[in-house]
């Protein structure tokens, strides 16, 4: 039952309106002018009442429109508040009144009613998606203040034109995800309490309410398989093949991806929710191999909670019968770990957000060599795809085929590509990525370096992100752009017309861009977090190994760019050209966050800019010469210290100082990380390094058959758990 009172006499009903008085109200209708359009309220008020009293004795709930909707309303009377009168009538303290409308723009009177009144429930349709998008947020985060997540339900409200239907299904989750996003974010509400508010929301409320788990062939949760409650994007049966793993990945400390690997049907109906348990040790492991540093905090004792954030889940564009999904470390469910890099840097993210209303964003030029099988006097080795020259292009003829099948992968994965390139190294190849808020650009910069290296392997070919995997050819890095926003609006561009604009930056650009620069030495512990970065990092290379900045200026560690479209002498960005792909992006990015927010506390200033070529004889300051000097500028650095957390930066500089002292006893060692975590399937069992929860462990014909000689023929039809570990195959 529905009632549109609102429209007509309005939301003050009287419920002892009589029936004589209703005959009378009903009888001036009837001899008023024509067309009849009724709007007598004693007869609204009447029919309004009576048909609560049938609606409490059928035990239906009742729909009333409220706040915005037809033209010639008188927006005051359609205020939800104006009920309370009925709602405190004791022969309607059983009805069931759901709201419609988001009662805008009276959201927060509903949202007093939902909390104050057992009888009344919430409905966000119309508002969502026909006001503005900050609009329809404010809305549902005033709905959300006081009323219960159990008492507020979507629906399309598609009354005008088909289109509305799909309009108003797209809007209401991009809505929702935003408010219960910043809910989690704030501490309002943990992970598994928003995603348990999502189902609540779109599907579980309405289905109580309205009963509509008796309506005849209508799906009941009870009686759904547990494999089928899966997200949107997930396809049941992909080239007639069942989904049948979902990986859990995490980047370590030494940038090493790792990942659990859960069977689906598992996954979608414990895992997701609850997530898996881990060792404390994992966030302690060094690079060369799996074992934790003499100087570290972290030991084998302990757990921590893996826990899936299901916004990144997506389907392997390479393997079909999988998904993967990017995970937290929780200490318990809602409470993150201090060991986490996803929430460091969500952690700093806040800080900005709430002390200067700000939001950094990066974008990505990831750079990396792709390698083929070569037999060299009789052994076989990998070596360069190609010998071409920069931008060439026989090369991208050559590799375009493989380059495609990556692009359309990412594309897959939402990732934006905005060119790509042959860089000067002899199979070197660029992808650059659009820049996104920098916690999501982190995100997928970690599904890229999985795209490229899985469709590179696919083709029997190997794809590597090292610093500097040959000494004789030219360095890889991963270039990271970063700008500031506020409301969506580019605030570190200067303005022609602002008195503060320098160097082609607003006042805010320039205290944000000194913090960087001041602790620039302390970044490269995270940003160069290997021995092979500093190789790289080495005058004349396009590194920057100087301590300066300049404009346009790529022997420089910060350049500030001026892409095509920006007014000429101001700069909509900065590059940091010392950021390698052996990185864990969340850490490489917190600590560049960090020093931006001491920047803009501290309002620091820039030195004068380089704009020629350093050299040595200008007696200029050089960067961190190797990866000591740089965790020595760390160790020193209490900004970044105190921001990113003690126990996580004191267990970073252990990592370091630890492979320091194993690769400069080993000097060849840096070729191993040329297959980390990409170790061709050929090495993997005779030769190769087990490493744990390698995430690219493939099973080849001769593997297989030594796992099942190990396991004995146990191997069979049904699924079981195995992880790679570091105590032999």
């Amino acid at each position: 039952m529905k009632s549109i009172a609102a429209y007509r006499s309005g939301l003050e009903i009287n419920p002892c309106v009589t029936e004589l008085e209703a005959e009378e109200g009903l009888f001036q209708e009837l001899n008023g002018s024509k067309p009849i359009r009724i709007t007598n309220k004693g007869f609204i008020d009447y029919i309004f009442t009576r048909s609560l009293e049938v609606a409490v004795f059928f035990k239906f709930p009742v729909q009333v429109h409220t706040g915005l909707g037809d033209k010639d309303l008188d927006l005051k009377k359609s205020n939800p508040i104006h009920l309370r009168t009925v709602l405190a009538d004791k022969r309607f303290g059983k009805s069931k009144i759901v709201l419609l409308h988001a009662s805008y723009p009276f959201s927060k009177e509903a949202s007093y009613l939902a909390s104050a009144y057992s009888q009344v429930y919430l409905d966000f349709g119309l508002a969502t998606p026909n006001i503005s998008v900050q609009g329809m947020i404010s809305s549902l985060k005033n709905l959300l203040e006081l009323a219960p997540t159990k008492k507020v339900m979507f629906s399309t409200n598609g009354y005008a034109f088909p289109e509305t239907f799909y309009l108003g299904a797209k809007r209401s989750r991009d809505v929702v995800f935003n408010v219960l996003s910043d809910a989690c974010g704030d501490g309002d509400l943990t992970i598994e309490e928003a995603l348990e508010a999502v189902k609540d929301i779109f599907r579980e409320n309405a289905l109580r309410l309205y009963k509509l788990n008796n309506v005849g062939g209508l799906i009941g949760r009870e009686n759904v398989n547990k494999q089928s409650i899966v997200p949107k994007n997930f396809n049941n049966s992909q080239n007639g093949e069942d989904l049948a793993f979902v990986r859990i990945i995490w980047v370590d400390a030494s940038g090493q991806h790792r990942c659990r690997v859960v069977p689906a049907g598992r996954f979608y109906e414990e895992v997701k929710s609850k997530g898996v348990g881990l060792p404390r040790a994992v966030m302690g492991l060094v690079s060369y191999k799996d074992e934790l540093p003499e100087s570290g905090t972290l030991t084998l004792v302990g757990e921590i909670r893996l826990v899936p954030d299901m916004t990144t889940i997506a389907r392997l564009p390479w393997s079909t019968k999988e998904e993967m999904v990017l995970a937290e470390m929780h200490v318990k469910p809602g409470e993150a770990w201090e060991y986490c890099p996803r929430s460091a840097l969500l952690r700093v993210t806040k800080i900005l957000q709430e002390e200067f209303n700000l939001v950094m964003n990066a974008g990505f030029e990831k750079e990396f060599y792709i390698l083929k099988k070569i037999t060299r006097n009789g052994a076989e080795e990998w070596g360069p795809f190609d010998s071409s020259v920069y931008c060439s292009t026989s090369a991208f003829d050559t590799i375009s085929p493989i380059l495609q099948e990556a692009y359309n992968s990412l594309q897959s994965l939402n990732i934006s590509v905005e060119q790509l390139h042959a860089e000067v190294g002899k199979g070197q190849f660029e992808f650059s990525f659009k820049y996104l808020q920098c916690n999501f650009a982190a995100d997928n910069i970690i599904y890229a370096r999985e795209v490229i290296r899985s469709v590179a392997r696919k083709h029997g070919l190997l794809a590597t992100f090292v610093p500097k995997y040959c000494l004789n050819d030219i360095e890889s890095g991963c270039h990271v752009h970063i700008s500031l926003s506020h409301n969506g609006r580019n605030v570190f561009i200067g303005s022609e017309n602002d008195p503060e604009t320098q160097y082609g930056m607003s006042k805010i650009g320039q205290n944000f861009l000194a913090g960087v620069y001041h602790h620039l030495p302390a970044i490269l512990a995270f940003t160069a977090p290997i021995p092979n970065s500093y190789v790289r990092i080495q005058p004349h290379t396009l590194s920057g190994n100087y301590h300066i900045w300049g404009k346009e200026n790529r022997e420089a560690p910060i350049r500030t760019a001026c892409p095509p479209g920006v007014p000429m002498g101001l700069v909509s960005n900065f590059e940091i050209r010392t950021f390698d792909g052996c990185v864990n992006p969340h850490l490489g990015l917190a600590s560049i966050l960090v020093a931006g927010i001491d920047g803009l506390r501290r309002g620091l200033t820039l030195p004068e800019p380089l704009d020629v070529e350093p050299s040595d004889s200008a007696n200029l300051e050089r960067l961190p010469k190797d990866l000591g000097e740089a965790v020595a500028a760390l160790v020193g650095d209490k900004i970044l210290k105190e921001l990113i957390g003690e126990k996580l930066v004191s267990e970073i500089i252990a990592i370091r100082k630890a492979e320091i002292d194993y690769y400069s006893k080993n000097p060849e060692a840096y070729k191993d990380l040329i297959h980390h975590p990409s170790v061709p399937p050929s090495r993997l069992v005779v030769s190769g390094p087990n490493w744990f929860c390698n995430l690219t462990f493939n099973f080849t014909l001769s593997s297989t058959f030594l796992l099942k000689k190990l396991l004995k023929g146990r191997i069979g039809t049904g699924m079981f758990y195995f992880e790679a570990t570091s105590y032999g195959a």
